[in-house]
């Protein structure tokens, strides 16, 4: 599978041949769940924390009668049911990740990447590079190519200038390609790889597959 190759200045630069066992999949949407649910749990902290009857600063002893007071035989004021009392079954301190086999994490990726071609919103530039960090040239390049929410993957190493130019645009995500994940190709609307990056998916996937 071919797609095209454009400049930043939204000129065609020729084409670039895609895997298709990695760009060519039928998306799996039972996968990319998986995968975003397994995403988003580890980078959950796992600090909430109500307090149980034990730890409630509330009076202990018995504060009604007996018997002719009108109201049940309470204890101790630590109950839930009573106001400033303790969270029944509250939320404890714990980790929220969850193991996932990483071949069900490889086969993600390429299921994310494949629904973007699929979609018709994966473009392929070039290079990202500017030669001064200014933000107004980054968002009219952009502007130019059509693109007002995206993710851009670079190569093994970023363009010091695009990065910092991408810093103000709220919808824009720049990434090195060791840093593409699942949930991040799949929030925005579309996926911007350089031609460096989809050498290393390349490489890195057909080095999997020869592990495997």
């Amino acid at each position: 599978m071919k797609l095209p190759v454009t400049s930043l200045s939204a000129e065609s630069v020729g084409d670039i041949e895609l895997d298709p066992s990695v760009f060519g999949l039928e998306p799996r949407r039972d996968i990319l769940h998986r995968m975003v649910r397994w995403q988003l749990a580890k980078r959950r902290a796992g600090t909430h924390d109500t307090l149980d009857r034990g730890e409630v600063n509330r009076t202990k002893a018995k504060f009604g009668r007996q018997k002719g007071g009108g109201r049940a035989r309470h204890g101790a004021k630590t109950p839930g049911i009573f106001i400033g009392g303790a969270k029944a079954h509250g939320p404890k301190p714990r980790d929220h990740s969850h193991d996932l086999p990483k071949k069900v994490r490889a086969m993600a990726l390429k299921h994310a990447l494949s629904a973007k071609a699929a979609a018709g919103e994966l473009i392929i530039l070039d290079d990202a590079s500017l030669s001064a960090p200014k933000t107004k040239d980054l968002k009219g390049a952009l502007a130019k190519l059509e693109i007002n929410a995206a993710l851009v993957v670079g190569g093994d190493a970023l363009d010091a200038n695009f990065a910092k130019a991408a810093q103000n645009l709220p919808h824009v995500d720049v990434l090195p390609v060791q840093g593409i994940n699942v949930y991040d190709v799949l929030r925005r609307d579309k996926l911007v790889l350089t031609r460096a990056a989809v050498d290393a998916l390349h490489a890195r996937f057909q080095g999997e597959g020869a592990r495997s």
